[in-house]
Formats: C-alpha cells, sequence, structure tokens
C-alpha cells in the first residue's frame, strides 16, 4: 500500500466516525492509543525483540487482577462486539496507571468511539500496516496531517497548540540549533518546534553514533498541562523517531510558571498560548464560576505580574544558559505594555542581546485576530552596560494579507526575512530601508532610540499602509471580509477579558 493511499484510507476512516459524532480531535486520541499498542506490539517480535512488558487489566484500586488479561495489541485485535468495547475501556483505565511514556499517553484517556463496529475498523486498519518499517518521515506525515486538520476544527480549540509550520520552520532556519545541544519548549503543544530542529539537525549535519542518541533521547525538554495534547506531543515525537517507546517522558505535565527547576538549555524556541492573563477558575460561595488571576511570585522575575506572556518571557529567560539562545512568539501587547511590561523590556535588553524582531501578519493562526511577532534574543553573562545595541526589525504585516484557507502563509514567504537574518553571521546585516527606499521591510533601530521611547515602546512600524492610501489596489473582497471578521472577533475577545477584569472581585 502507497503512504498517500494510507493517508486517505485514515482520512476517509476519520469523516465516517465524525458523522457519528467523533471529531477529529477524539479521533486523533483513539488513533494515538491504537498507534501506541500496535507498534508495541510489533516490536515486542523479531527482529526487534525489545520484551516491552504490558499489565494485566487492574480493579479500581490499581491492582492488577491476578488471572486477568493483558492490556495489549494482541488482546484488543481478537475481541469483537461488546466485549470489544469493554475490554478497550478496561485497558485505556489500566494503562493510565503505568509509569513513564506509557502513563503519559494513556493519562485520563477514555473511549471516545461507542460503535464496536467502528472501533473494530480502526483496529483493523491500523492492523494491516508494519509500522515500525514504514519510514519516520510517512508516519510523521500521517500524523501531523491529523494534527493540522484537528487545529483547523476551530469548535475543538486546539487550534490554540498549533503553530503554523512554515513559521516554525523559518524560526528554525535562522536560530540553526546545532547537535549535542539542549532544545526546551515550555508550552510546546503539539511538539512542532522540535520536530522542526529535529528535521534541521538531521539534514544539515552528518551525524555520528553520539550524536544521534543524544537528538533522540536527550535534546528535546518541554511542558506541556493540557493532557490530551501532550500525549499527542509525545506520539508525534516518537513517530518521527524521537524518544523510546519504554523510555521515561521528556514532556513535564506541570505548569512551567510555576517555579524555576534549575535545568539550562541551549536552546528555547516557544509559542506560549495566546490569552494575556494568567487565572484559575474557582466557584464562589453563590455556587458561580469566577476566574482568578493568577500572579507567579519568583525570585528570578523581574516583575510580578499577572500577564501570562510576560511571565513566559521572564521564565524562558531564566530557562537560558548564559550564552543560550532563545525565539519566542508573542503578542503586540508585550510590545508596547506599561507599567510591568516597560520594566520587563528594559531588563531583557539590559541582560540579554535582544537584536531581532519579526512582525507577523493576521490571519495565520487559528485564533482570529492574532497580532503576534517574533522576539530572538542571546543570553549574556551579568554586565554594568547593556548587552542590546541594536535591534533589527522586519515589518512582515504592513500591506500582507494572509487567509488559513484560501491564502496560509507559506515558508517561501519568508525567505527574504530569513536571507536577511543572515544567521552566518548576524552581526553582518544591510538595512533594505532607507531615506531613498522607504518601502524597505528591514531597518534598525539603536537602543539609544528605542529607551527614548514612550514606555520603552517596540511597537514600531514605519511602512504606509497602501489600503489607506491606494484605493485601486484594495485586497481581493474575501481578504478584506476575513479581515473585518477577525478584527470583530479580536475586538469582542478583548471585551470579555475586560468585562472579566470588572467582574473580578478586589482584593483586600
Amino acid at each position: 500500500m502507497t503512504d498517500s493511499t494510507i493517508i486517505s484510507k485514515i482520512w476517509n476512516l476519520a469523516n465516517v466516525l465524525r458523522d457519528d459524532g467523533v471529531g477529529y480531535g477524539d479521533y486523533l486520541e483513539q488513533i494515538t492509543y491504537l498507534l501506541f499498542l500496535k507498534m508495541a506490539d510489533e516490536l515486542n517480535k523479531p527482529p526487534y525483540n525489545k520484551g516491552l512488558v504490558f499489565p494485566k487489566l487492574k480493579d479500581v484500586e490499581g491492582n492488577e487482577i491476578a488471572d486477568a488479561e493483558i492490556c495489549n495489541w494482541e488482546t484488543l485485535s481478537n475481541k469483537r462486539g461488546a466485549e470489544l468495547e469493554a475490554f478497550y475501556s478496561q485497558l485505556l483505565r489500566t494503562l493510565s496507571t503505568e509509569k513513564g511514556m506509557l502513563g503519559q499517553i494513556f493519562t485520563k484517556s477514555q473511549n471516545k468511539i461507542q460503535d464496536p463496529a467502528k472501533l473494530l475498523k480502526v483496529i483493523d486498519m491500523i492492523n494491516r500496516e508494519d509500522w515500525n518499517m514504514m519510514g519516520a518521515d510517512i508516519k510523521g506525515k500521517i500524523y501531523e496531517g491529523l494534527l493540522q486538520k484537528n487545529a483547523e476544527d476551530t469548535k475543538s480549540g486546539a487550534g490554540q497548540y498549533f503553530t503554523p509550520r512554515a513559521l516554525i520552520q523559518t524560526i528554525v532556519a535562522c536560530v540553526q540549533p546545532k547537535p549535542m545541544k539542549t532544545i526546551a519548549d515550555p508550552a510546546c503543544g503539539t511538539g512542532g518546534f522540535f520536530l522542526a530542529a529535529y528535521d534541521w539537525i538531521v539534514e544539515n549535519n552528518q551525524l555520528d553514533r553520539e550524536e544521534k542518541e543524544f537528538l533522540k533521547n536527550k535534546t528535546f525538554h518541554g511542558n506541556e498541562i493540557v493532557a490530551n495534547t501532550r500525549r499527542m506531543c509525545l506520539m508525534n515525537m516518537y513517530l518521527h523517531n524521537i524518544g523510546e517507546i519504554d523510555g521515561e517522558s521528556f514532556i513535564n505535565p506541570n505548569d512551567a510558571l510555576i517555579a524555576d527547576d534549575g535545568k539550562r538549555f541551549d536552546y528555547v524556541l516557544a509559542n506560549p498560548p495566546f490569552g494575556k492573563k494568567s487565572s484559575m477558575t474557582i466557584t464562589n460561595e453563590d455556587g458561580e464560576a469566577e476566574k482568578e488571576d493568577l500572579s507567579y511570585n519568583r525570585q528570578d522575575f523581574w516583575e510580578t505580574t499577572s500577564n501570562k506572556q510576560l511571565n513566559f518571557l521572564q521564565h524562558i529567560k531564566t530557562q537560558l544558559k548564559i550564552d543560550g539562545e532563545a525565539a519566542v512568539v508573542l503578542p503586540d501587547n508585550i510590545l508596547f505594555e506599561g507599567g510591568a511590561g516597560e520594566e520587563v523590556r528594559k531588563q531583557l535588553m539590559k541582560t540579554a542581546d535582544l537584536h531581532t524582531i519579526l512582525r507577523l501578519p493576521t490571519g495565520i493562526f487559528y485564533r482570529p485576530g492574532v497580532k503576534a511577532n517574533v522576539l530572538f534574543f542571546k543570553n549574556k553573562p551579568a554586565s554594568k552596560e547593556a548587552w542590546t545595541k541594536d535591534i533589527w526589525f522586519y515589518d512582515y504585516r504592513t500591506n500582507v494579507h494572509h487567509t488559513l484557507k484560501k491564502k496560509p502563509m507559506q515558508l517561501s514567504d519568508l525567505e527574504e526575512f530569513v536571507k536577511l537574518y543572515n544567521p552566518s553571521n548576524i552581526n553582518k546585516r544591510e538595512e533594505t530601508w532607507s531615506e531613498e527606499n522607504e518601502e524597505g521591510r528591514w531597518r534598525k533601530y539603536t537602543y539609544d532610540e528605542i529607551i527614548a521611547r514612550d514606555k520603552t515602546s517596540l511597537d514600531i512600524f514605519w511602512l504606509k499602509d497602501k489600503s489607506l492610501t491606494d484605493l485601486d489596489n484594495l485586497p481581493d473582497p474575501d481578504i478584506l471580509a476575513n479581515e473585518i471578521i477577525e478584527n470583530i472577533e479580536s475586538g469582542l475577545h478583548s471585551f470579555k477579558e475586560i468585562m472579566e477584569t470588572i467582574n473580578t472581585p478586589l482584593e483586600n
């Protein structure tokens, strides 16, 4: 069976189940569980003979039942009808109590395919293939396709965990991670940054055995608090040949912002979740759900704030080794917000070399109306003088129009930025903007110019918006309509945040 036939078959079954009310997210979950079991079964047979041990069914207290059946692929694939559905549900509950990657994959797992006949179809489809013999690029392509489809299903909200792959690949092409270095992502979602970094390292280096082993088992370190997203990340990584099926999970389920765990990394690549406030939902005395702002009181932070994005930026700075590098996707408010925002910007420019900011257009994320930027900086040792000397801005927002479906952002759209970024020597750059060429998108501002700005604002634009001056060259009507919808939805979201703030009781 060809690669495209396998992909097509998986998609067709996804659509059949969707008609039964099983969304892409639920389908993706079940595919993850079943693929993991099938691949483990293959590894226990020749030529691998890995000797993976799976538990027997457990009782409600988590103890194995002496004469119960084993929770593995062989037992599951021989079941039929109501017996299949019952065993599958018990298997999921049992495996969720295991340790290591196995337990992480099956954490909070539930059977979402209630029709045993449909469940058997999925099992049979997976059973027909030898997944371990299949190339990592094929397996990865299948799973990444499912993840993207799931992100496009706007009702599920899964899009917030899926960063556009063209953007991730651009960031990695600028940072150019090296072998035998560690890479972290404190909000890793489905693992997009890890996979792009893995591909870059493999494609641009002749790796020896030690380097391959380090890349597979020691390079990547992440946090993801949402169990379903974490399991997808682990499966995505494993299908791309990262990690061991019986090894420890390198994705931590804890909130990365709670504390500094003391670990330091060579690179941090991240797109922290959108949403300005860190909050937790509580039930008040009247039994109503309320959101309470969360502030992380950490000694390593410059500022204590409930702004989630500022907290992630401070945390990422802490995570870096002295000479570590970071590239972080952050919303516009980080560039201009006063108070804590201004102090964080000043401290970042003082203690690190914030050398590049890529300004992104709307219409590229699955959450509408998001205005984001990528901040590139290098950590530095303590110094009396500020480490940031110049900040280079690339404006890929003004007069740029993208939509997720009709005109998604491609890797080729950011080729000019990568070239101008000049990864081989970022100290040798040339502006495309000048007084003679006012349409140049690549412009440098000195540290002194930035510090002199109101609130040390990094929210800088210089290009003229052609839609305001050239009415004969407006974007296509559907792009304009999409931008109007995005702006309205973004405005509504902002109003909701304001209302939540107004309705939050003041602290005594």
